[in-house]
């Protein structure tokens, strides 16, 4: 997600490196975005305040 210049946005850390992490003001929970320095997939989980996790690994499917 890249945000605009002149847009609103929020500001959360990233729970790994500990980078600002800018999101666009319309961010939603659930939806993933970059860590800036390490490239690490982050989840946002909360939005007051901003706060971001480590994206869950994607399992792989088996045909279930």
């Amino acid at each position: 997600m890249t945000v605009e210049p002149g847009k609103k946005q929020l500001v959360a850390k990233s729970p790994t490196t500990g980078a600002d992490v800018f999101l666009a003001a319309d961010v939603e929970v659930g939806e993933l975005v970059e860590d800036p320095e390490s490239g690490e997939e982050l989840e946002v989980i909360s939005l007051n305040p901003p706060t971001l996790a480590p994206a869950p690994e994607e399992e792989e499917d088996w045909g279930e």
